[in-house]
């Protein structure tokens, strides 16, 4: 048995939908069918969830929210159209949204969450009755009924763990089962969803509830690439990489994969494939739990920007106890979270994401360091773009840190901080935003570019 799961450009039209349903006829195994919200289907498109984002918001701001509901709507009727369905479908989901809108607000976040989960729902619907029309057993599959139950975190929900014993039941099911993405229930019955693309989250989690041979992902790519493609031009595509070497790759940047959704196939041991809904027969990317390093040490090449640097130097800081744990405290008391703490004996830098704050409380984060802790400098460095060069092989191989160094140098790109991962599976660097891209294709000319003898 597989769960294939399909984003939503491999869903944003009628046109889309007869290739997910030829791709899901032309395999047996593929019984269980994990949807997401219509996409984009041109580049200045809407996807449907930022419509139902955006139509939840004026709710709470008591604006008109008519003309988006319409927008939410007209994207299903024109599939509807597409495919020739009947119109109690088109009548059955606008039912289902104007109860949403008509719901209770108490609780803004999860009415939010609850208005974000019918676009998932409703083409789960949707895509069961064009299956049906083509004469093939399929069946719209509630989350609620299913037993997928979450905690109550709006639009960051965990999946309970009594979930995986009550969703394998599911496998006595017969036909094709059609089961929305992104979003559980709370044992209190209310909707709550995963963080954005969570529909991949939804797909690991049934994967590993039903004991599944593979979980197929089906996307607008043909393969995850070693370095994004908007960047360096054709790159060379990854045919294989372990769960850990995705999941570095996707904090860093890599959008084909949630960064979150491999935890469950990981945990389970079960591979995933990345493939395209627009070209099947491509032989796509394997994600797996160990893998031959016969490719260099180097498996791919990530970078994000919006960080800043908080360094903060204090002479004899390592002989201070509980230096640390205090500076970490203050940050955790406006809320922050950290990425990375490269340090040295006498000096620390924490890497920050950009949007967590603004000059008002960096001000006065800056304040309450050198107050309590008696700092000799806390300066914040803004604009830095964060490299992770990623590899298992890595572990295995001398002189990957000076190849690096020597490339960027050579790029004339100034390292800001340089950290290794103590798995020794990643090395992340610390450049201008300015720098970033010709800092990645520098790296990636290195690591990749063939030699010319």
């Amino acid at each position: 048995m597989k769960v294939v799961k399909f984003g939503g450009s491999s869903l944003a039209s009628g046109e889309q939908i007869e290739k997910v349903f030829q791709i899901v006829t032309s395999d047996p195994k593929r019984k269980v069918i994990v949807v997401s919200a219509p996409g984009k289907r041109y580049p200045t498109d809407d996807k449907v969830t930022d419509l139902l984002i955006r139509c939840a918001e004026r709710c709470l701001l008591k604006f008109d929210p008519l003309k988006l509901y319409e927008q939410v709507i007209e994207r299903y009727a024109s599939i509807a159209r597409e495919l020739l369905l009947p119109n109690e479908l088109m009548t059955e989901i606008e039912l289902d949204l104007l109860g949403r809108l008509n719901g209770d607000k108490g609780n803004p976040e999860q009415f939010i969450d609850r208005m974000k989960a019918s676009g998932e729902d409703n083409h789960a619907k949707l895509v069961a009755a064009y299956f049906r029309e083509q004469g093939v057993e399929a069946h719209y599959i509630n989350p609620k009924d299913a037993g997928l139950l979450v905690s109550p975190n709006a639009g960051n929900a965990q999946v309970l763990p009594e979930s995986y014993e009550q969703l394998y039941s599911l496998r006595q099911q017969s036909g094709i089962l059609i089961f929305p993405g992104f979003f559980g229930y709370s044992t209190a019955g209310e909707v709550y969803t995963f963080s954005r693309s969570g529909s991949d989250v939804t797909g690991s989690i049934l994967s590993s509830a039903l004991k599944v041979d593979l979980y197929e992902n089906f996307t607008d790519v043909d393969a995850v690439y070693s370095v994004n493609p908007f960047i360096v031009s054709h790159p060379k595509e990854i045919k294989e990489l372990t769960y850990r070497e995705m999941r570095e790759l996707s904090y860093a940047g890599f959008t084909v994969l949630h960064d979150e959704a491999l935890v469950p196939a990981f945990k389970a041991g079960i591979p995933v494939q990345i493939k395209n809904t627009n070209n099947p027969s491509a032989e796509g990317t394997r994600i797996v739990s160990e893998r031959a390093h016969t490719n260099g040490p180097v498996i791919g090449i990530a970078s994000d920007n919006g960080f800043c640097s908080l360094y903060v130097s204090k002479y004899l800081m390592n002989r201070e106890v509980g230096f640390g744990r205090k500076l970490l405290a203050i940050l955790e008391n406006f809320g922050l979270s950290y990425e990375h703490i490269p340090s040295g004996i006498d000096d620390i830098s924490i890497i920050l994401r950009e949007n967590q704050f603004d000059s008002v409380i960096e001000k006065k984060i800056k304040l309450q360091i050198e107050a309590e802790l008696h700092t000799d400098e806390v300066i914040f460095e803004h604009g830095l773009a964060l490299i992770m060069v990623v590899g298992e092989g890595m572990r295995h191989n001398i002189g990957t840190t000076a190849r690096a160094s020597k490339a960027l140098a050579n790029a004339d790109v100034n390292i800001e901080m340089i950290n290794q991962g103590s798995s020794e599976v990643s090395m992340m660097f610390g450049v201008k935003e300015v720098d970033e891209k010709r800092a990645v294709q520098a790296l990636y000319n290195e690591f990749f570019a063939p030699v010319i003898v």
